[in-house]
């Protein structure tokens, strides 16, 4: 079912969607403490329709993250852990020959769920890698020369951690372009660690969770979603933000009109999630490092003698250019 074709119903039915929207994150805050605006981000993605890159150290809860998501709706959850032995098949499936028809059955890999964690997704090679580009980029695979659609929704989150380089392949621009927003978690504060020692020893308030929402609520606020207005002053801000990555000295490669679509569908996702039906100039700011920061190519720029980060010079063209008013 396409988008357009979903029936959201009236205002009451409007106001019940948004009221799953309210407990769904307060699931996934319960499990996942002290850090809302990640929950935030990866909520952004999921009703941007979109796939998320999560990229921090071990052990600050990306696993939790999407779990805690993954139970709070009603759909196929499948977890892949990538690794360097790992082939396109093991991910989009196989072909069996069954001797009782005499015909080949394919039988789905992970690939085919609704939210797929892609665990560690910079251990895996190019080839593997390439397996999750056609899915991302045109929700469908390719099988024996016929296009398989996937079951929507659909999203993709990976994790990676970014200072682990011995056994791990560079993730390709095409392939980061395809995530709507790159985060991280970060540790967490003291007050907040402690309570996560107190109350979750072991993993029980996890498996707890129970769903809060179908797929079917799901595809209706990824639907309402798109009513969100964008007026014309916040799609010029966009586009000069877009358009000063691509002049600016620090930078090989800039925002493509990809990475500027993708500003669009995160900032309707961010307003309906603040309860509003139309975007303000600081949903884009909030925006621009999730969203921009790894569409851009460093040229390792330097300032006083060290290296720029893509955030630093980001924010610094965003300061740059006039936000409207």
């Amino acid at each position: 079912m396409s988008q357009s074709a979903i029936d959201i119903g009236g205002p009451a039915a409007e106001a019940a969607l948004l009221d799953k929207l309210r407990r769904f994150r307060e699931n996934i805050e319960s499990v996942f403490m002290g850090k809302p605006e990640v929950v935030t981000q990866l909520l952004i993605g999921l009703l941007g329709r979109g796939h998320v890159l999560v990229e921090d150290v071990p052990g600050v809860g990306k696993t939790v993250l999407a779990r805690a998501m993954a139970k709070s709706v009603d759909c196929r959850f499948s977890r892949v852990q990538l690794t360097p032995d790992l082939l396109p098949s093991d991910i989009i499936g196989i072909s069996v020959y069954n001797d009782t028809s005499g015909m080949f059955d394919f039988k789905k890999g992970p690939i085919f769920a609704n939210i797929v964690l892609a665990d560690e997704i910079n251990r895996t090679t190019p080839r593997t890698q390439s397996a999750l580009l056609e899915a991302m980029n045109e929700n469908q695979v390719s099988v024996d020369g016929k296009a398989l659609p996937l079951e929507q929704p659909f999203m993709v989150i990976a994790t990676q951690n970014p200072f682990e380089f011995e056994g791990t392949y560079h993730l390709p621009e095409n392939q980061l372009d395809r995530f709507i927003l790159r985060i991280s978690i970060g540790y967490p504060s003291r007050e907040t660690e402690r309570e996560i020692l107190r109350k979750q020893p072991a993993r029980e308030p996890l498996d707890a969770l129970q769903p809060v929402m179908d797929s079917a609520d799901l595809l209706a606020l990824q639907a309402l979603v798109d009513r969100a207005q964008v007026n014309d002053a916040i799609v010029d801000y966009i586009l000069s933000i877009a358009d000063a990555t691509r002049k600016h000295d620090a930078f090989e490669v800039g925002v493509s009109p990809r990475g500027a679509l993708a500003m669009m569908r995160a900032v309707r996702a961010t307003a309906l999630l603040a309860g509003r039906d139309y975007a303000v100039p600081d949903d884009v700011k909030d925006l621009v490092v999730p969203v921009f920061a790894h569409r851009v190519v460093n040229k390792s720029y330097l300032r006083d003698g060290q290296a720029a980060s893509n955030d630093d010079i980001l924010t610094e063209i965003m300061d740059s250019v006039a936000a409207p008013t």
